[in-house]
């Protein structure tokens, strides 16, 4: 499904990604693991294509097809989602009508027309129920005045109703609560199929205790130094991040 060779990227001439290979499978999930300022949040934002990020080489394949010329809104017609870090406040825009317009432009891409409003409110309140979001919740403005837990609450609806093939979760447990967290994970565990894929980043291996992976790859000074299986994430948890600077510091 998305399969990265060689990327190398920086902004405002700093070198941050420094030879990414990384190969994505549908029904696979990933788990992007490092200390802070390896490049975790700049590789997640080189897929989804935020134009602060320039590539000096490589190419990223999205399903067989180079997508690293395309827009963030082109790549995300085409199925790649990206949850934010830090989500922004939109006053004056409902949750729900933020969902109808993200979802209808993305269906207008496609060549297709609007979804029904019936059809539309039918997904909109079982895909609530699924996440365990309040229908007043909805009627509430973009991210203004919510939560940490409420705003990445959001995120996770926005995602089941796109349905996107590639989910690309940054950091998604940051500032979450436990309960925050378990029923963030609950409702990603419950959108995955065999058809499409997880990306997940984050520094701590409690996330995965929740969305397990089938791959933790750790990135360091902008290059991924160890891949393995999700003991990996146990491995760091329990001896951190030095003996991997260690191993990375040797090879080179």
């Amino acid at each position: 499904m998305l399969k990265i060779n060689n990327i190398h990227a920086h902004i405002d001439e700093k070198s941050i990604l420094k030879g990414i290979n990384l190969d994505i499978k549908p029904g696979e999930v990933h788990a992007i693991m490092g200390p802070n300022g390896s490049g975790k949040s700049t590789l997640a934002s080189v897929i989804a294509g935020k134009e602060d990020y320039e590539i000096e080489k490589g190419t990223i394949l999205f399903e067989g097809e180079d997508i690293s010329e395309l827009s963030v809104e082109e790549r995300a017609h085409k199925g790649v989602f990206l949850s934010f870090q830090y989500p922004v406040e939109i006053p004056g825009v409902t949750v729900t009508n933020f969902i109808k317009t993200a979802l209808n432009e993305t269906r207008k891409a496609k060549g297709l027309e609007d979804m029904p409003a019936s059809e539309m409110l039918k997904s909109i309140r079982e895909k609530a129920e699924l996440l365990e979001i309040d229908r007043k919740f909805l009627s509430r403005s973009l991210n203004e005045g919510f939560s940490g837990g409420e705003k990445k609450r959001n995120e996770i609806f926005q995602m089941a109703m796109l349905e996107p093939k590639l989910a690309i979760l940054d950091e998604t447990d940051s500032g979450l609560d436990i309960d925050a967290l378990r029923i963030v994970a609950n409702g990603v565990n419950k959108l995955k199929t065999k058809d499409n894929a997880t990306l997940v980043i984050t520094h701590y291996q409690r996330l995965l205790d929740y969305i397990v992976p089938d791959y933790v790859h750790v990135l360091y000074d902008g290059k991924i130094v160890k891949s393995g299986g999700k003991e990996l994430a146990f491995e760091l948890e329990e001896k951190g991040y030095d003996w991997i600077k260690q191993e990375a510091n040797q090879k080179a």
